[in-house]
């Protein structure tokens, strides 16, 4: 006949563990013990060769790991911080030097095109600016999205403060690019 899977499993030896467990459980609901049970004795433990011993476990491998990450976050954070403070500060700075040394003019109808951020830009001056402009005793910077017309010593002056706010500085002796004079009117 077919043997039960219990005895099939008693047979191969893999039951009797459990088996061997059950036993004493059930002994010990029929009669509890007067004193309490001794802990089984464990085997004693081979000690671990030096090198194993001092290898980190994997918690705490992963606990490391997420400190340092927190800690590179924290150094990114705080060098982003002081890049936007110093950032604040030079557009202050750049204000201060510019609050009374700009030279636009309300009445101004004559454009001067300029390139600037891959496009073609315009400020508005007077004739006798263009053509100061032109000769480089002029130059245009450009603070807070507005574009400024002001003397070539304030332009340097902004430069050595933020360099990207010089915005067009006409060199008088430098060659012609193309044929096209740059005080033509478009």
């Amino acid at each position: 006949m077919s043997e039960s899977l219990r005895d099939q499993l008693l047979k191969s030896g893999l039951a009797a563990k459990f088996k061997a467990e059950a036993k004493p459980a059930k002994e010990q609901r029929k009669n509890p013990p007067r004193h309490p049970p001794k802990p089984p004795q464990q085997a004693p433990q081979q000690k671990k060769p030096a090198a194993q011993s001092q290898e980190p476990n994997l918690a705490h491998a992963y606990a490391m790991r997420a400190k340092q990450e927190k800690a590179e976050r924290e150094a990114a954070q705080r060098q982003a911080e002081q890049a936007a403070k110093e950032k604040r500060e030079r557009k202050q700075k750049l204000a201060q030097l510019l609050a009374d040394k700009v030279l636009n003019s309300a009445d101004a109808e004559v454009p001067r095109h300029f390139p600037h951020g891959n496009k073609i830009r315009r400020i508005y001056c007077t004739p006798a600016q263009l053509a100061e402009l032109n000769r480089g005793e002029l130059a245009v910077v450009q603070l807070a999205g507005r574009y400024l017309l002001v003397a070539r010593e304030i332009a340097l002056q902004a430069q050595s403060i933020e360099e990207h706010t010089l915005v067009l500085l006409c060199d008088p002796n430098a060659p012609p690019e193309d044929d096209v004079p740059a005080d033509l009117a478009w």
